[in-house]
């Protein structure tokens, strides 16, 4: 699918230079992975919120470890 992101020509000109990236396609294509994988880790944070720890669980012992 193709886009053309109207709305800031002065972000989309600056990409390239910012992310090291040496076209804009390829800076944008950066950001929006960068900006997928921030939302996918914080997803994962507040699911992490939602768990009640047993502080007292001995992890290493459960392993077999001594």
């Amino acid at each position: 699918m193709a886009t053309n992101p109207q709305n800031g020509p002065a972000l989309i000109n600056a990409a390239p230079e910012a992310s090291g990236e040496r076209t804009k396609k390829a800076a944008v294509t950066r950001a929006l992975e960068a900006f997928a994988a921030r939302r996918r880790q914080k997803r994962l944070l507040e699911l992490i919120d939602r768990f009640d720890w047993d502080e007292s669980f001995e992890y290493k012992q459960a392993r077999g470890c001594d």
